[in-house]
């Protein structure tokens, strides 16, 4: 992605970023140029390995496409340190199965927001260390119109 959650993150004061993107030149310039940036494009975060990140996160933001968290999230929890934080987008239209996506890709049932928010909440509770500190809409929508949430967890 062009790296919104980075420049965020930047501008809070990270010391350091490993910008993880299975595409290639979608992050913004003033990211790629930043030295607090360690840019990782053509990686599949579905298998991060610690030769690619080799020091524990603080802090896993994610905000994928196309994919579901439940796929993208396991291996970039195990790179974590104790008390690390997690806050994902939860992307409905990535969540549901096509089957129940609605015209433009759109997720419009407030019912399926309920439901993928609760399915995602628990799988990460599921996760061994891991306990969900809560979900919220996101203020900012997805394309079309996709009501879009965060959710937010701690590691033991």
């Amino acid at each position: 992605s062009t790296g919104g959650f980075t420049d965020v993150l930047l501008a809070r004061g990270a010391a350091k970023i490993y910008a993880v993107d299975v595409g290639y030149g979608q992050l913004a310039q003033k990211l790629r140029d930043d030295p607090r940036v360690v840019v990782l494009e053509r990686t599949n975060a579905r298998a991060l390995t610690a030769g690619e990140i080799p020091e524990l996160a603080d802090l896993v933001v994610c905000d994928a496409s196309f994919i579901g968290l439940r796929t993208v999230l396991p291996a970039a929890m195990t790179l974590t340190k104790p008390k690390a934080l997690l806050i994902a987008l939860i992307k409905p239209q990535f969540e549901v199965g096509k089957g129940r996506v609605g015209r433009k890709g759109v997720v419009r049932d407030p019912a399926l927001h309920a439901e993928v928010c609760e399915t995602i909440a628990l799988w990460l509770g599921a996760q061994p260390g891991w306990a969900v500190r809560g979900t919220t809409p996101s203020p900012i929508t997805g394309p079309e119109g996709n009501v879009e949430f965060l959710i937010c967890a701690e590691k033991a």
